[in-house]
């Protein structure tokens, strides 16, 4: 790159950047409307290292694609055949948690797909943890044969349970599989390549520790308005993306880091820490990240997945709950309270609802075995989050 003196000085110079200097310079360049030229003639060789000396150069985008190339699958290519395949070569065996709350219009048809794969030998064990669903979720299941637990009677010495990570880790303190795949009971027109999708990839490569879905997210407006294709994934879009890129740039290749659509080893679930509530996804992503390093993570495309669409009041408790599992996990120490909301009261005075958010956390199912009776009695757990010894 070379410029005029008097270019130089027109754009101010070039900006103290510890990264990414010269796309500044360029910017600049050009919206001061100096031309830029680019000599075919000359060429340019870079080291095509994937770890470089600036936190954010070219060498981490060489590695983002390099792992977008790598590690994302098609789950179409995942047939019953290949899958059988590789359950008998692996040994391993397999169990699929859902956890449910008010799902009887969706649930069965997810189970029917799971029990295929169940009836197949792709699956051994199946089971839904319901939310003392009062809409006949529970008897659903058992009516097509398949185990059910409260899940508040799932690891009773901790209390109720506080939300879909608590479920999601009661559910895996009750199931036995060394490979675990957890679905979300809510989505609607699943089929049955979604489900084998989801596993397909860990089952076949055994260098994988944790697998999550990608998939097209479509918005119906409540009003009954037409539907918008790329509407839906609110608080993904508005803040875990953008929070993700900002400091943990290794996971900003996910399409759906909140997805619930998630499959892992054993070996990897039972040392991690599970937020209660809506913050399990993103921390069981940074988590998994800091303990077997993004090669062994990746994501497989599943289409597309409708689900329930929460009103954009409720999404910003859900958001702040993300927010906390992540800044407990980026050498921060967020003191949570509750969340506020203003709003207008009767009248037309302002008044500041607040709402309690489920952001504690429960420990690693590995740790149980050491509490002894002291720990057994305790509800909750406010052991820091393991953090990467780079950030």
């Amino acid at each position: 790159m070379s410029l005029t003196a008097d270019a130089y000085v027109t754009i101010g110079g070039m900006e103290p950047l510890v990264a990414l200097e010269d796309e500044a310079l360029e910017r600049r360049l050009s919206e001061a409307g100096i031309p830029i030229e680019r000599p075919a003639g000359v060429r340019v060789r870079t080291a095509p290292r994937l770890s470089g000396r600036a936190p954010r150069g070219l060498a981490r985008d060489l590695a983002l694609d390099r792992w977008l190339a790598q590690r994302t699958y098609d789950g179409a290519d995942y047939t019953l055949d290949r899958l059988l395949a590789a359950r008998q070569a692996s040994g391993e065996t397999v169990s699929v948690i859902l956890p449910a709350k008010e799902c009887v219009a969706t649930l069965p048809a997810i189970l029917g797909h799971v029990i295929e794969l169940r009836d197949a030998g792709v699956v051994d064990e199946i089971l839904v943890v319901d939310a003392g669903s009062r809409d006949g979720t529970a008897a659903a299941a058992q009516v097509l044969g398949v185990a059910v637990a409260q899940e508040d009677e799932l690891l009773p010495r901790f209390g109720p349970a506080r939300g879909k990570g608590d479920a999601m880790w009661r559910g895996l303190s009750a199931t036995t599989g060394d490979l675990v795949v957890f679905l979300d009971a809510d989505s609607e027109g699943v089929q049955a390549g979604f489900v084998r999708g989801i596993l397909g990839p860990l089952i076949c490569h055994p260098e994988l520790a944790l697998v999550k879905g990608a998939f097209a997210r479509p918005f119906r407006p409540t009003d009954g308005g037409a539907e918008i294709a790329e509407g839906g994934g609110r608080v993904t879009e508005l803040m875990a993306r953008p929070l993700l890129n900002l400091h943990v740039p290794e996971l900003a290749g996910f399409e759906q880091p909140l997805a619930g659509e998630i499959a892992a080893r054993r070996s990897l679930l039972e040392q991690l820490s599970f937020p209660v509530g809506y913050g399990i996804e993103i921390a069981m992503l940074i988590d998994a990240l800091n303990l077997v390093g993004i090669d062994a993570l990746a994501q497989v495309r599943l289409g597309t997945r409708r689900n329930r669409h929460q009103s954009l009041r409720d999404l910003g408790a859900m958001a702040y709950a993300v927010m906390v599992a992540a800044e407990r996990r980026l050498d921060r120490e967020p003191v949570p309270g509750p969340y506020v909301q203003p709003a207008t009261a009767p009248g037309g005075t302002m008044t500041a609802d607040t709402v309690a958010v489920a952001v504690d956390e429960r420990p690693p199912l590995v740790a149980l075995g050491s509490l002894g009776a002291a720990g057994a009695s305790a509800t909750l757990t406010d052991a820091p989050a393991r953090r990467s010894a780079s950030r």
